[in-house]
């Protein structure tokens, strides 16, 4: 379930990797808006009775399968993802990608061919010191992206940190479907280390063009510093 810590071990990965420098930005919508974006056998997972859609660009870091080196220029790359929270007819919660751009051509031709996840090529950047500038913006048509500069704050302590705060990020399972077959793929990591973040400037289009209406008012938002990943091999 969502929550702070890991849901399972994942015992054998398939896939490891880092995320560092993530930024999580997520807006309210009527939960009938984000259904429709869904597959059968997937339902909106709301809390406080809406759903949540998050934008969250990042460094990631050191890809690699099991027993074998990060490739210099290869493993390292910006990402930026849209996602949103379901649940499945057993009960499972996690992620589902509306999008996700990456830098890295070869990743995006093996992640749609391997999962069928909806990649997408893009020319981007992330720049870290005191603030951190997320820019990105996809190769060929219909274009889309973001331009958004964030000042991390400090480490949040535990009683600042609530139950909405872990059902945004803390998911262990992200779903696809392949071929018309939902499949989900545990991920394993150490807890968030969330901090407080202030948004200085946010120019995006990614949403609207993964066909949501505009989001309105200001994201909530949280920082982390990253964490170390270990994804599993997919489920049917």
């Amino acid at each position: 379930m969502a929550g702070a810590n890991p849901e399972e071990r994942v015992t054998w990965p398939i896939v490891y990797q880092r995320w560092r420098a993530l930024t999580f930005l997520h807006w309210a919508y009527d939960p009938a808006h984000v259904q429709r974006l869904l597959p059968a056998g997937l339902d909106v997972h709301t809390h406080d009775g809406v759903a949540w859609v998050g934008l969250t660009p990042f460094l990631l870091c050191d890809f690699r399968p099991p027993g074998l080196p990060a490739i210099p220029g290869l493993s390292s790359f910006p990402e930026t993802n849209v996602r949103t929270y379901v649940v499945d007819r057993a009960g499972l919660d996690g992620l589902w990608f509306l999008s996700l751009d990456v830098s890295g051509l070869a990743t995006v031709l093996g992640a749609r061919a391997a999962l069928w996840l909806p990649y997408h090529w893009a020319a981007m950047t992330v720049e870290t010191g005191s603030t951190v500038t997320y820019r990105s913006r996809r190769r060929w048509p219909p274009t889309a992206g973001h331009n958004i500069v964030v000042e991390p704050g400090s480490p949040l302590p535990a009683d600042e940190i609530h139950a909405r705060d872990h059902f945004l990020t803390g998911r262990w399972r992200a779903f696809s479907s392949i071929a018309g077959r939902l499949v989900n793929v545990p991920v394993e990591h150490q807890a968030w280390p969330l901090w407080s973040v202030q948004v200085h400037q946010l120019h995006e289009d990614l949403l609207v063009a993964a066909g949501l209406p505009a989001p309105e008012g200001q994201p909530v938002a949280h920082y982390s510093p990253g964490v170390d990943v270990r994804f599993g091999p997919p489920r049917w």
